[in-house]
Formats: structure tokens, sequence, C-alpha cells
């Protein structure tokens, strides 16, 4: 499992974050899609190997109705096996009472996920997006009563499978919206995988003019035109230190039909290995957690890190 002659050679960049804290979400977001039913013992191993090879932010499942995600009907049953673990187990609640399920647990960590576009807040939720961010009003609220941090994913912030093009503005306001309600951070989804670097830095530069910190601002890239690690480059340049990234490259969106996987963490980890940023991941663990997966679900990996380094087709 380990890489040749310790490479990547380690060549640092003027201009780029000293660490960057990967924001895992293949326990979540990587498996949501799946359609055969993944147990809920396999989910906390995955969760358990993935804390050991260093990640110390692993989303853990989705407080959503079953109907709506039914590979996450057992987050009642899961997230006790893994809340003793030292790391932060952020969890995803849609409504009221998925935060009512999520804080009976004494989950610290939450995150509410509205759309940059009207078109995908009414396929995800049923709802225009002004609605939608009225429902998260008193999610937002209730959590920062309770002393629980707020994650606020923004979906759909570089193009649209509906609508196409996003206006930068407009995904501006809803960001700036979402803070304003309370949100401790912001994750900008590239949902459909459609942003170039440009666009990139471009939305990143109207962010911050309008008064948004870096600091408070994730990148969250899927892969469908391979544009994902060019794209939190970019970011990296702006100074983006939290990025989005799936474990073996597992993931979708069950609600746009055209967004394939995520960023793959092990080709995240090798880039950033490259450029000299700590991360605090081990590569080789983190592969193995990926080989691993891949069998229990009985596919090879579409990382290309995890098949280069694990030197087999698994």
């Amino acid at each position: 499992m380990t890489h040749p002659l310790a490479l990547p050679m380690v060549v640092p960049e003027k201009g780029l974050p000293a660490r960057v804290r990967i924001h895992e979400v293949g326990a979540r977001d990587g498996l949501q899609n799946e359609k055969g039913t993944v147990p809920t013992q396999v989910k906390a191993e995955f969760i358990r190997r993935l804390a050991d090879a260093g990640l110390t932010t692993i989303e853990a499942t989705s407080f959503v109705h079953p109907k709506w995600v039914p590979q996450l009907a057992d987050a009642e049953e899961l997230f006790p096996q893994i809340s003793g673990l030292p790391v932060d187990l952020p969890v995803l609640v849609p409504n009221e009472r998925g935060l009512d399920r999520a804080l009976a647990l004494k989950a610290t960590r939450v995150a509410v996920f509205a759309s940059a576009s009207e078109s995908f807040a009414k396929a995800n939720l049923n709802r225009t997006m002004d609605a939608a961010l009225a429902m998260f009003a008193p999610v937002v609220t209730r959590a920062k009563e309770a002393g629980v941090h707020v994650r606020g994913y923004l979906s759909m912030c570089f193009g649209d499978p509906w609508e196409g093009p996003v206006p930068v503005p407009q995904v501006v306001d809803v960001c700036r919206t979402l803070l304003d309600m309370g949100c401790d951070e912001l994750s900008l989804g590239d949902t459909i995988g459609v942003a170039t670097p440009g666009h990139v830095r471009a939305l990143l530069t109207e962010l911050t003019g309008h008064g948004v910190p870096v600091e408070l601002l994730g990148v969250h890239f899927h892969d469908t035109y391979g544009q994902a690690l060019a794209n939190t480059y970019a970011a990296l340049q702006h100074g983006v230190t939290t990025v989005d990234a799936s474990a073996g490259g597992l993931g979708g969106c069950p609600y746009a039909k055209s967004a394939t996987g995520n960023l793959a963490t092990e080709d995240l980890v090798w880039m950033l290995r490259g450029l000299g940023i700590d991360t605090g991941v081990d590569l080789d663990r983190l592969v193995a957690t990926s080989v691993w997966m891949a069998g229990q679900l009985g596919r090879p990996s579409p990382s290309r890190t995890v098949r280069a380094l694990s030197h087999k087709e698994q």
C-alpha cells in the first residue's frame, strides 16, 4: 500500500494555506445514493477507520425522513455507535423534526441544506428558495440556542441542470442570508460538477467583497467533468482552508441525475501533500479504508490515487 520512493515530492508554493481541514463526507454524501442497503455496522466501521486515518471532521448521517433517503434511515441506530469518537461528527438536519432527533442524541454539529437555484430547491426540498430558507431559520436559531455548531450547505452554486448558469450575485445573496441567520460556516457546492477555476475565483472574490470572511467558507466540488482538483487549487489560492471530500470518491446527489462522484479524499490528500500542505491524514490508512469499503460495496473505488497506491483493481 506504500507509495513508491516517498512520492509525491514536496514542492511548496507561496500564497497557499499551511494547513487544510478536510470535511469528510463519504459516510453520508458518499453512501446516500447506494442502491443496496449498507449495514449499520459497516457504516460505523467505515467512520471509525476514517477517524483512525486522521480525519477530524466526518459527516456521519442525515436525520431526514427515511422515505426520502432510505440509505440513511438508521441514523438513530448509527450515531450512538460512533458518538464517542474523538472527532467532529456533523449530521444533516432538513427541518425542526430532524434537529429534534439530532439533539436527542446529543449531536454537537448540524448542517442545513439550501439551494442557490429555484429549480433545485423545488426538486430537493419541494419548496421555493425563499420558503426553504424560511424553514431553516428556526432550525438554525434553535441549534445555536442549544450551543450547536451549524454549517450551511449551498448547492448549485456554479450551475443548475434545469436552469443552466447560476448568477454569482444570486449565490452571494443566499450566502449572506444563511450567515445572517446564524450559520457558523458555509459549504459552496458544485453539485453537478460544472465549475471551472475562473468561476471559482469569481465567486470567492464576490463573496469576500461583500463581507463574507474566507475563513467561513468551504468548497464542495464534484468531479463530473474532471475539474474538482483544479477548482480546489483555485480556492486554496483564494485562502480557503476547508475542503469537502469523500473517501474513495464515493457519492453523488439523488436529486440531480448529472451529479457524479465527489472529489476523492485520497486524490485531494495526494495533491496537498505535494504542495507541502498539512492535513493530518495518514494516506496509506485512508487508502486501505477505501479499499475495504470498495470490497463491502462490491465494486472498485473510482479514486485514481486509491487505484495507484493499492496496486490492483479491487
